[in-house]
């Protein structure tokens, strides 16, 4: 099973809004998805609860810290973390995933923020040797402001994928109000944010966004 884990050191960054609208656009390509919501808040859970019955299926899963069951066979796992996962709790987290998603908000303080907690990542050892691919998205922008500019510059300093800018749009508040992703609203009203979701969704289809594989001789067992 394809696991896709949305992370972020700070609330309100977007997190359960891109959880939501991924496992919205898998479920609507006839895929099995299982929305895991580590989120005491829960928001996932809540959106699934006014999710209308004529839409695709998806799984809801309220995951509890020290008792994660991970589905196994096809489809996807699309994980809503907590907020201020560190040390050990976030080796966990990070064990979980093949493909991490950052969203970050252009204010001053998130991009210190991030700054840290991407810092923080990286010396983990499964992320390191490329086990579990991170990259980040900037969320709720509105372009052409200074603030904008600094987010930007920051996210191509980084090192790592910068693989989409999604703006600031009533539209996925009124997704999340009727249990809907985006891309089950008419193209008409929300084109402009799905061809921002584009590159995200190409970085997750993508070899980039799996784990690496072991290119190392197999032992043979005696």
């Amino acid at each position: 099973m394809r696991r896709i884990m949305v992370l972020n050191p700070k609330g309100g960054c977007g997190k359960s809004t891109i959880s939501t609208n991924l496992a919205a656009y898998y479920a609507n390509k006839g895929e099995s998805v299982t929305l895991a919501d580590f989120d005491p808040q829960g928001s996932c859970i809540d959106w699934l609860a006014v999710r209308p019955k004529d839409r695709p299926v998806i799984e809801g899963y309220a995951a509890r810290e020290d008792d994660v069951f991970l589905p196994h066979g096809p489809g996807y796992l699309i994980m809503d973390a907590p907020a201020a996962v560190h040390g050990k709790l976030m080796k966990q987290h990070v064990k979980l995933a093949h493909s991490i998603i950052i969203p970050v908000l252009p204010s001053p303080f998130d991009i210190r923020a991030v700054s840290r907690y991407i810092e923080e990542l990286l010396l983990i050892g499964r992320i390191s040797r490329e086990k579990t691919r991170i990259a980040v998205v900037a969320n709720r922008v509105r372009k052409n402001t200074r603030i904008f500019y600094a987010l930007e510059r920051f996210l191509n300093s980084l090192g790592i994928p910068f693989i989409a800018t999604l703006r600031d749009t009533q539209n996925y508040i009124r997704a999340a109000d009727q249990g809907i992703g985006i891309f089950e609203m008419p193209r008409s009203e929300v084109w402009p944010d799905l061809e921002q979701w584009e590159s995200l969704l190409d970085w997750l289809d993508s070899k980039k966004s799996l784990p690496k594989k072991n290119k190392g001789k197999k032992k043979r067992i005696k």
